[in-house]
C-alpha cells in the first residue's frame, strides 16, 4: 500500500499507523526521523562530482567529528561521488534524539566548507537531498555494515575493505 499523507501532515505508513510531522519531514524524498535504529545514509557530490583524494580524509574527518556526542557511528565511507554512513542517534541532554538534518547538515556543511576551502573553489559540494533509511529490527546491521565495507571493493577501487584509505568502523566500546 501507498504512503498516504494525512490533512494533519501525518503520514499513514499503510499499516494504519499514522506518523506526527516529528518524527516526518520530507524535501523531495521523504525522510524518517527517530525510529529507535540504526540509521542507513548515503549524500551524492552535486551532478556526481568526483571528490579528489586529496579531501576525502577530511570529509571523513566529519563524518566522524560528532561520533560519541550526537550518534555512534558504526562505520563510514567516503566514495569519489558519495559517502555512506551508518549511526545511531544519541539523546541531547533532554533525551530527545539529534534529528537526521542536525547530523546530516552539520556533516554536509563543515565538509563543505573545508572541500572549498582545501581546493580553493566555492560553491555546493554536495545535493541537498539524501537517502536514509532506519534498520528495522528484520534487518541485520552486521550485513548492512558489510554493504559499506565492501563498496570500495565492489567499484574496483581496493581489493580489500582494509586497503581502502576512506574508510572507517567501531571496533570495540
Amino acid at each position: 500500500m501507498d504512503d498516504v499523507t494525512d490533512f494533519d501532515g501525518s503520514m499513514d505508513k499503510g499499516g494504519g499507523r499514522a506518523e506526527t510531522s516529528s518524527d516526518f519531514y520530507r524535501r523531495n524524498l521523504p525522510h524518517i526521523e527517530g525510529g529507535g535504529g540504526p540509521i542507513f545514509v548515503t549524500f551524492c557530490t552535486r551532478d556526481r562530482w568526483v571528490l579528489p583524494e586529496s579531501v576525502r580524509r577530511r570529509v571523513l574527518e566529519h563524518c566522524l567529528y560528532d561520533h560519541g556526542r550526537k550518534f555512534h557511528l558504526c562505520c563510514a565511507v567516503v566514495m569519489p561521488d558519495h559517502v555512506h554512513i551508518i549511526y545511531e542517534p544519541m539523546g541531547d541532554d533532554s533525551g530527545n534524539p539529534y534529528l537526521l538534518k542536525d547530523i546530516l547538515a552539520g556533516i554536509k556543511g563543515a565538509s563543505a566548507h573545508s572541500v572549498n576551502s582545501l581546493l580553493d573553489r566555492s560553491g555546493p559540494v554536495w545535493q541537498q537531498e539524501s537517502f536514509d533509511h532506519v534498520l528495522r529490527s528484520d534487518e541485520s546491521l552486521e550485513e548492512k555494515i558489510e554493504y559499506v565495507r565492501q563498496n570500495p571493493v565492489r567499484k574496483g577501487l581496493s581489493g580489500t575493505p582494509e586497503e581502502y584509505l576512506w574508510f572507517w568502523e567501531f571496533r570495540g566500546e
